[in-house]
């Protein structure tokens, strides 16, 4: 019997390269980099860069032009599916960019994207505050005409993610006149400050520090997309990075079954092997049906962002995908946990990682909350049998 995901022949090569890839340049790291607090040396993050690019994994969903793979979305999945496989977040080594960066310049393409994408210089989003968070329409961050044609930023960001290693800030800020907009700013500029930058659950290579725009000056090319054009550009970032967060998830649970289900078949407990009891090996039937489930799920929204399907409905599915993924990847690590014992409370131990890591996919890019609130708005709007089937 073959699988209900059916991969083109280029897409099974994908899949293998990236698992390769994953197995052979970040798993091997994943221990040094929990006992470092995640971070690596730089010689063996240049390495991993080095090899993400040969194995072509670095832009998947930009444009070739661009120095990207050109991916489609089921694309983008396959390669997730594998990248995700891994702890300690090492994946984000493989140089990628935001997909708002594609509304940007010429100029901005060259100057901030084609080198993101070369894995020589990251760009953050700035989007979080203290009082906007799951609801952006409470953000305060302002940006006003300084009389020269350019604009002068004042707010303050939490939570941006690689900010403390980025060459520059996508920030959003209110716009007057115009509503919330887009701007690139340079990492240094005058103004720009990090007042904080707190430690985290996980341990991740990069940080997610807060950022403060103080007066911050900056010109009328460092506007993105458009003057307004936040709101319309970030609806699609969100449909990507829910199903991204997903299809890391679908890859989490596979490892955790994978390593769980080798120790159980090969650990000896009151004379029988340990899966052979059903306090262990139920649950992990459990989880083999939560991962085949979201697999499904998230390769589904996939193929209707392909196929050109309403964006809203995209949108939707992308909601219920990042929702069921998230939390079943959750109850996964913690059955894998257990199927370990004590070994499994072990920061050395991969199902320990993964129950650290996996709590923050029910809350970035938008809580469990937030993804229902879409769902039950959508099952009114676009009505029940075009949300679930």
């Amino acid at each position: 019997m073959t699988s209900l995901v059916r991969l083109t022949p280029q897409q099974a090569e994908l899949q293998e390269r990236a698992r390769r890839f994953v197995d052979e340049e970040l798993v091997p790291h994943e221990e040094a980099a929990e006992r470092a607090g995640g971070r690596l040396p730089d010689e063996t993050v240049d390495g991993i860069i080095k090899a993400a690019v040969a194995a072509r994994l670095h832009g998947g969903r930009h444009a070739p032009e661009h120095g990207g793979q050109g991916w489609s979305t089921t694309d983008y999945v396959v390669a997730h599916e594998q990248l995700g496989r891994n702890t300690n977040g090492l994946w984000w080594w493989v140089p990628d960019a935001y997909n708002v960066m594609t509304a940007g310049t010429p100029e901005q393409i060259d100057r901030y994207l084609r080198p993101a994408l070369r894995g020589e210089g990251w760009v953050s989003y700035a989007v979080t505050e203290e009082h906007a968070g799951s609801d952006p329409s409470g953000i305060r961050a302002t940006a006003r005409p300084d009389g020269a044609g350019g604009w002068v930023l004042d707010g303050e960001k939490w939570f941006v993610t690689s900010g403390d290693v980025a060459a520059a800030h996508i920030v959003v800020a209110i716009c007057e006149g115009h509503g919330p907009t887009l701007f690139i700013v340079d990492a240094g500029t005058e103004g720009l400050s990090f007042i904080d930058e707190p430690p985290f659950t996980h341990t991740f290579p990069h940080g997610h520090p807060t950022l403060r725009l103080a007066g911050v000056r900056v010109g009328p090319d460092a506007v993105l997309g458009g003057l307004g054009a936040a709101d319309t550009l970030q609806q699609g970032w969100f449909t990507e990075e829910r199903l991204g967060i997903a299809a890391h998830c679908v890859a989490a649970m596979g490892r955790l079954l994978e390593e769980a289900v080798r120790w159980a078949a090969g650990r000896e407990q009151g004379g029988a092997l340990l899966i052979d009891h059903q306090g262990v090996s139920f649950p992990l039937a459990d989880s083999a049906a939560d991962a085949a489930a979201a697999r499904l799920l998230v390769y589904e929204v996939a193929q209707l962002a392909d196929s050109g399907a309403d964006r809203k409905i995209v949108h939707a599915k992308a909601s219920l995908a990042k929702l069921f993924a998230s939390e079943a990847a959750y109850r996964c690590a913690d059955r894998a946990v257990q199927t370990f014992g004590g070994r499994g409370y072990m920061r050395t131990n991969v199902a320990e990682r993964f129950l650290r890591e996996l709590r923050v996919d029910r809350i970035w890019e938008g809580t469990s909350e937030i993804q229902r609130l879409i769902i039950s708005r959508s099952l009114v709007r676009r009505g029940v049998r075009a949300v679930i089937t």
